[in-house]
């Protein structure tokens, strides 16, 4: 089938991509049981990859040629509402729907052996939080976008506040009460732009209505309230460290390879194109709480004791490329900021799977309670010091790709901005490498690192994996970067065009 016919196929590729996995995690907590977990997490597992299975077409049958939304499905939900089953993807969103149902079972893969308690409701809510994720990209709807980006949350609160860490409570309800209370002020924002459009929930009508001035900046800062929180942007970012060191590693990185991209896809979907004129005029807001995500976050970064706390404070950093990118309002920036927020998924989703054979192994996070684990643990370091590398942005490596293409769109928009910007990579390699120092080499420092051992099989495929990704995006971007091309100058030029 040619990619214009499968693109204007009825077949309902993106449910199946968003309700296999969904129907899955129901299956593995209903037929799942502690006394066979092996059976358990093979059903998760078969779960996960059939998930992933059924995105390979939206891949393989996407045209890049168009910015329209491509594989949509349309059925009438909440008439006296007008509220529509209405999905679609363009070059946008194409990508985030790949890397989370990748991303998920690689999860599933990574704790076969590390959970041993409640395995069919930990294996279950990965996969049903897969599929919410996966409606979040997906939705055309703006009713059926906020009920998937509310619902997100709940799987990732039982996942930390079961199998978290000894504050996993504080962790999970800082979590939740943060996210939630940026999200109520969007959903007034959205029944507003229900009533302006005449009554229609449609995301693309709403991409078409005039507004004055005034309601835009409130718009604007209504949406921005939940969406950046989940990126996070500074200073809106310190739920962010305490849920990533409760959380277990799988949650870690689902979170921070996923869940913090949901904020910065709903500014590409809803801010930008909805209120372009307020967009431009709290540009230089957004650039500068941006650089202060990059710079000041990246140096507190550098004096972090826990090895979970250094990367959760990165990813924060990594993020704040992510939104100055689309602030520069050119397409070097715009594009630099999808690359780097699917570089990120890569890296920092590999470096808490790192931490996490370490934790296994030590059951400590402590910086200093390691030192020369490359004398027992090779294999793992050489995947170690490969990730490490990526994360401050090592030519080669997707972590170079997404942040050398946002400092050349910064450097497009304002050359001070670009240089400012290019700093970070100081404090990207300083914190990256005075970790991977500190942990992997010098002598072995006590009896506890010395009787570590290697990564097994299963550890070795996860990151061998996952070191794929990162190579193959940072020697090769283009299959990421064609199909998004049309559709960022399409939302360029919209976001170009006064409303008023």
């Amino acid at each position: 089938m040619m990619a214009s016919d499968m693109a204007s196929s009825t077949f309902p590729w993106l449910s199946l991509a968003i309700f296999v996995p969904i129907l899955s995690g129901l299956l593995v907590l209903a037929l799942g049981r502690d006394e066979r977990p092996e059976f358990t997490r093979t059903l998760a597992l078969v779960g996960a990859i059939a998930g992933l299975l059924v995105t390979i077409p939206l891949y393989t049958g996407f045209d890049p040629s168009t910015a329209n939304m491509q594989f949509q499905e349309l059925a009438p939900w909440i008439e006296s509402f007008s509220v529509n089953y209405h999905l679609g993807i363009d070059g946008i969103s194409l990508w985030f729907v790949l890397l989370t149902a990748f991303i998920t079972v690689i999860v599933v893969i990574a704790g076969w052996e590390v959970i041993t308690s409640r395995v069919a409701q930990y294996m279950g809510a990965f996969l049903i939080l897969s599929g919410l994720m996966i409606g979040v990209f997906a939705a055309q709807d703006g009713m059926l976008f906020y009920i998937f980006f509310e619902a997100t949350l709940i799987p990732m609160y039982i996942i930390i506040g079961v199998w978290g860490g000894p504050r996993r409570v504080y962790a999970s309800v800082k979590f939740f009460l943060y996210t939630l209370l940026g999200s109520l002020l969007t959903l007034i924002a959205f029944i507003y732009l229900w009533h302006a459009s005449g009554g229609s929930f449609e995301i693309q009508k709403w991409h078409d209505v005039q507004l004055a001035f005034q309601p835009q900046i409130l718009i604007f800062l209504a949406l921005f309230m939940a969406f950046a929180v989940k990126v996070p942007m500074w200073p809106v970012h310190t739920w962010l460290p305490d849920a990533h060191v409760e959380a277990p590693t799988g949650g870690s990185v689902v979170l921070a390879a996923i869940m913090l991209k949901l904020g910065a896809y709903g500014f590409l979907r809803f801010s930008l194109p909805i209120v372009p004129d307020a967009s431009h005029s709290m540009a230089g807001f957004m650039i500068a709480l941006s650089l202060i995500g990059v710079i000041y976050i990246g140096l507190v970064a550098i004096v972090q004791k826990d090895m979970k706390k250094l990367v959760a404070y990165s990813s924060v950093a990594h993020m704040g490329f992510v939104t100055l990118g689309m602030f520069v309002f050119n397409q070097t920036g715009l594009e630099g900021a999808i690359i780097q927020m699917i570089s990120h998924g890569f890296v920092s989703g590999a470096m808490f799977l790192c931490i996490g054979v370490l934790y296994d192994r030590m059951h400590t996070r402590e910086i200093a309670d390691y030192g020369g684990v490359v004398n027992v643990m090779p294999r793992f370091v050489t995947f170690l010091v490969l990730f490490s590398m990526a994360n401050s942005g090592l030519p080669g490596t997707s972590g170079f790709v997404g942040e050398f293409t946002v400092i050349m769109g910064a450097v497009e928009y304002n050359f001070w901005i670009g240089l400012l910007t290019a700093s970070a990579l100081i404090t990207g390699a300083a914190y990256s490498l005075w970790l991977l120092k500190r942990v992997a080499f010098g002598p072995v420092t006590n009896d506890n690192v010395r009787n570590m051992q290697d990564i097994n099989g299963r550890e070795f495929l996860v990151l061998g994996v996952m070191a794929l990704a990162v190579l193959f995006m940072g020697v090769y971007p283009k299959p990421f970067t064609e199909v998004m091309h049309v559709s960022v100058d399409a939302l360029l030029q919209h976001v170009a065009v006064s409303k008023l």
